[in-house]
């Protein structure tokens, strides 16, 4: 099976970033948190709002969004049908890789589960 990110499962425009941020529910972890609006689209998308303030540099911000994007791929079947606004908490930047998978594979699990 190939493990795509269509433009489908990707929040593209502001107003669909805006309705998650106002009417989702956050769930949080240490160094990054997602903002999730269930049943809003007919399967999981992801939206990325990796801000500046939070990440200063640029290659760590791009090195978050790839690593965000990748593991969103393998685990997007298993989700449920929701948009999903990923934010980079302080701290995140500085982090190991391998950290920052691990966060996000148990921030995929605590949104499916929920």
């Amino acid at each position: 099976m190939r493990l795509a990110f269509p433009p489908r499962a990707r929040l593209r425009n502001p107003r669909e970033f805006e309705a998650v941020l106002k009417q989702g529910r956050r769930v949080q972890e240490k160094l990054l948190s997602a903002v999730v609006l269930a049943g809003a689209a007919a399967e999981a998308r992801l939206g990325l709002a990796i801000s500046a303030k939070a990440v200063p540099l640029a290659t760590r911000r791009n090195r978050i969004k790839r690593l965000a994007r990748e593991t969103f791929r393998a685990c997007r079947a298993g989700l449920p049908p929701a948009d999903i606004v990923l934010q980079a908490r302080a701290g995140a930047g500085a982090a190991e890789s391998a950290e920052l998978r691990a966060t996000l594979e148990r921030l995929w699990r605590r949104v499916a589960g929920d």
